[in-house]
């Protein structure tokens, strides 16, 4: 298959693992930004493959792991209204909030509904006046256009039934997050490819100059990868801190201009708390004024939520990169992904359940 054998070849791949043993000089910590590339660092075994004086740590980029526990405990709230059809997508029903997940709401009698699409609350809306039809949205910037492209037709279209749970949050604030935390390990970074085919990278340019990393945007495939860290541990042998850009079959500086005038048309700054990690100063977007008829949040009055995480889960130690699972004393054992305890398990994409489906509960030998 096009753009997907050839970044699986055995071949390249162990080329590219020979030039980085030959240019690497120095010891190195890089951290992957997505969740997508954790789940490809872990299947693959690329993290073993490489030479042991380099490490990959792995960082905040899985959205449903991110997504705040009293958020999910409002989505339940909402969701549990006799009036309110609730839409999301599949990934987020069975991420457990204080009590339960979507899933048990919906066998309580809630009208909770999967769509692949958040346009398509829109027909479901039209179908039902008499009903509220809220759709959960959450996510990085990669989708953020679709979600605001569904408040903007609402808008436009006279859609009164119609709202959204936001919980969107932006990767560039989390990064400066962890760069600036007197904790940092992390040397060089393997930007995120799905959030840069919409947002382009000109805020990552300001993050190299500001604390002298590389940041390599980088695909998802195992030669994708293994690019991406030469890139980045060439660039940290030469002492250099710029971006580049690994991912070109899909990302341009510039990014999705149409996609990024939605979103910023819609959606404004503001800060945001991040599951396992905390508040972060202009990380997420909420709505504009003129599209507060919108937010759930406001026409429901759900309120504050108040929540305790596990104190035995290190999920926040893992997302910024000082810990990784294995490190965890409940992994595998009181957390796993049928009952998570913390935001790293609670998803695929989590560098906990990647860890978990992979078989890694110990500690390995890497580059050896």
């Amino acid at each position: 298959m096009k753009y997907l054998d050839e970044y699986r070849d055995a071949e390249l791949a162990q080329g590219l693992l020979e030039q980085i043993r030959r240019e690497r000089k120095r010891p190195w910590v890089l951290m992957e930004v997505c969740g997508g590339q954790t789940h490809s660092i872990v299947k693959f075994g690329i993290d073993n493959l490489l030479p042991k004086e380099i490490e990959l740590v792995h960082g905040p980029g899985c959205p449903v792991c991110v997504t705040p526990l009293e958020l999910i405990d409002k989505a339940h709230a909402i969701a549990s209204r006799p009036e309110v059809i609730f839409c999301s997508f599949g990934d987020m029903l069975r991420v457990p909030g204080s009590e339960c997940d979507l899933l048990t709401v919906k066998s309580r009698g809630a009208d909770v509904r999967v769509v692949y699409s958040p346009l398509e609350c829109l027909k479901i809306a039209r179908k039902h006046p008499d009903r509220q039809v809220v759709f959960f949205a959450i996510g990085f910037e990669t989708t953020a256009p679709a979600n605001a492209m569904l408040v903007w037709r609402a808008k436009q279209d006279g859609l009164e039934n119609v709202s959204v749970l936001v919980s969107h949050v932006l990767v560039p604030p989390a990064l400066e997050a962890i760069l600036d935390s007197p904790w940092n390990r992390v040397q060089g970074f393997l930007g995120p490819g799905h959030v840069c085919a919409i947002m382009g990278y000109q805020e990552y340019e300001e993050i190299c100059a500001r604390f002298h990393v590389p940041i390599v945007i980088t695909g998802f495939e195992p030669v994708d990868l293994l690019e991406g860290v030469l890139m980045a541990v060439r660039q940290l042998e030469e002492g250099r801190a710029e971006v580049e850009n690994q991912y070109v079959r899909a990302v341009t500086r510039a990014g999705n201009i149409a996609a990024r005038k939605i979103v910023s048309s819609v959606f404004r700054v503001c800060a945001r708390k991040w599951r396992g990690v905390g508040p972060i100063p202009h990380s997420g977007y909420r709505l504009r004024e003129e599209f507060e008829a919108f937010d759930a949040e406001r026409r429901f009055e759900v309120g504050t939520i108040v929540t305790q995480e596990s104190p035995v889960c290190i999920s926040g130690e893992v997302l910024r990169g000082v810990k990784k699972p294995h490190d965890c004393l409940a992994f595998g054992i009181e957390c796993t992904p049928a009952h998570p305890l913390g935001a790293t398990m609670v998803s695929s994409e989590g560098a906990c359940a990647a860890y978990f489906q992979y078989g890694r509960y110990q500690k390995v030998g890497v580059g050896e």
